[in-house]
């Protein structure tokens, strides 16, 4: 009979001992907020919520320990175990983490451990789940990607510069990255051989093994082009531009039952729920038990730019079933035509629907939301990222819907209000076809479908995402692409006319 082997327990190490020189602050590069928050807290938040990783701790340029212990503690991060100093170099910041991971340890008991460094915040899931998997087989892992660019090799020439020496064959070279994998047992042993070596200096610790212990293979996790190392001042408006424009996969749906467990008892508000996306929305809840107020100007006679008929409406709800629990604004116009031609009255009419309405809604929804740690979901276009000519009222009022919610979600956090978007491609509704007339069948997303994505984002825990909807997803075949390899696909269908 065999006996059961359990796992060995994965530690993440956030190797955070670097300041902010070559990027030109004050502070350590990591405590720098990029998408609202710092990049440590991005590249924690990541390990936090990877299944394959059971605990972490973090090793913190000397003086801004307490900075990251407030970062931890605000965020609720539940597996940081520890927050200590780093060393003056990266191997003295290793080597702190290895005595610190072998405290408490049985005789013979080993770990797991990924070595990643905090500046790396676009880090994927499935990277991290590739280096466990990895460490089943192997001691030691590294991930890497192909080199795209020609890597030469120089030497300098006194006060004539350099020359090239080598042009070595790229289709052998590759970029590393983190994180660095190893078993416990193994980074210990290389670093203790190391010690011995006078002359010892490594700037990764898988240098360290194959310099050591050259009999342990290091294999090679395949790395993606997003895992970016915030260095230098351009890296840090391009992370930010990808976590803007980063979306997140759509929920897996629930199951009949889960949707009625969940939602009866319930109080749903929907803005624009006259026809369309919302109309489906408030149906959709209503079968599965919500109370649902469907308002909308051709039913109920309510103007979202009027601020007090959304309150009058928002109160009337909270009124009669004492409790709001998710408010949709699906309320929008679409008026397409030149800037220079187009009148006050329509300029006035795009900025107050399809803005100054979700804001008001918002800010009215705020109680009631903050009562039952509910959410607020709106809408945007796949038009957000780009405006396009003549479209320049509309693309640029559904870019303030994805800046909107990604403000209010770091703004309602501490409250547990939960705020996302959802960015539908062309989908068939009646605002649409007033815009552009019949069009071919099949080539739009059907409102019941991006209605169904809808009711599943508002019963998971996102908060401040936007959620693409498309009828085909050119990345789902690969089952775990990552948020911006999503917006990539999303850039890309919107170049070739999609939206």
């Amino acid at each position: 009979m065999s006996q059961h082997i359990a796992k060995p327990r994965t530690t993440a190490v956030i190797l955070a001992g670097g300041t902010g020189q070559r990027v030109g602050l004050s502070i350590p590069k990591q405590l720098l907020k990029i998408a609202g928050k710092a990049v440590i807290e991005h590249t924690l938040t990541t390990f936090e919520k990877a299944d394959s990783v059971d605990d972490i701790i973090v090793l913190m340029a000397p003086g801004y320990v307490p900075d990251v212990e407030k970062i931890v503690s605000k965020a609720g991060f539940t597996k940081v175990r520890a927050i200590i100093e780093g060393g003056s170099t990266r191997n003295e910041t290793t080597e702190r983490a290895i005595a610190a991971l072998g405290e408490g340890l049985a005789d013979g008991e080993d770990l797991n451990v990924l070595f990643h460094d905090a500046v790396r915040p676009l880090l994927s899931r499935r990277v991290i789940d590739d280096c466990v998997t990895a460490l089943e087989r192997y001691q030691a892992v590294d991930v890497a990607i192909p080199s795209a660019d020609t890597i030469i090799v120089t030497r300098t020439h006194g006060e004539d510069g350099e020359f090239i020496t080598e042009i070595p064959d790229r289709s052998r070279l590759r970029r590393g990255q983190t994180p660095q994998a190893f078993k416990l047992s193994t980074i210990r042993r290389a670093y203790e051989v190391a010690a011995g070596d006078p002359n010892f200096q490594a700037t990764d610790d898988c240098t360290v093994v194959l310099r050591y212990l050259p009999d342990v293979p290091i294999h090679v996790v395949a790395g993606d082009e997003y895992n970016m190392k915030v260095t230098q001042p351009v890296d840090v408006f391009i992370a930010d531009k990808l976590f803007q424009l980063a979306s997140s996969a759509t929920p897996e749906q629930n199951g009949e039952e889960v949707y009625r467990e969940l939602l009866t008892g319930k109080t749903v508000v929907v803005f624009g729920g006259s026809y369309g996306i919302g109309k489906d929305i408030a149906e959709l809840a209503e079968s599965y038990g919500a109370r649902v107020y469907a308002l909308g100007r051709s039913t109920t006679g309510t103007h979202v730019e009027n601020p007090e008929e959304v309150d009058d409406a928002l109160s009337k709800a909270y009124g009669e079933t004492g409790r709001i629990d998710y408010v949709v604004n699906t309320a929008g116009v679409l008026r397409i035509g030149k800037l220079a031609e187009t009148d006050n009255a329509t300029i006035e009419e795009a900025l107050k629907v399809n803005y100054l309405a979700p804001v008001q809604i918002a800010r009215s929804a705020y109680k009631y939301l903050a009562e039952t740690k509910g959410q607020l979901l709106l809408y945007t276009s796949s038009s957000y990222t780009r405006g396009r000519a003549e479209y320049s009222l509309y693309s640029s009022t559904k870019a303030a819907m994805v800046n909107l919610t990604q403000a209010l979600s770091d703004e309602w956090a501490g409250d547990g209000i939960r705020v996302n978007c959802v960015n539908p491609e062309r989908t068939a509704t009646p605002m649409r076809t007033k815009a552009f007339g019949q069009e071919p069948a099949g080539s739009l997303l059907s409102s019941e479908a991006v209605a169904r994505t809808s009711l599943d984002v508002l019963l998971s825990e996102l908060t401040g995402h936007v959620v693409d909807v498309r009828q085909q997803d050119p990345t789902a075949a690969a089952g775990k692409a990552s948020g911006f390899e999503q917006a990539l696909a999303g850039v890309l269908d919107r170049q070739d006319g999609v939206a």
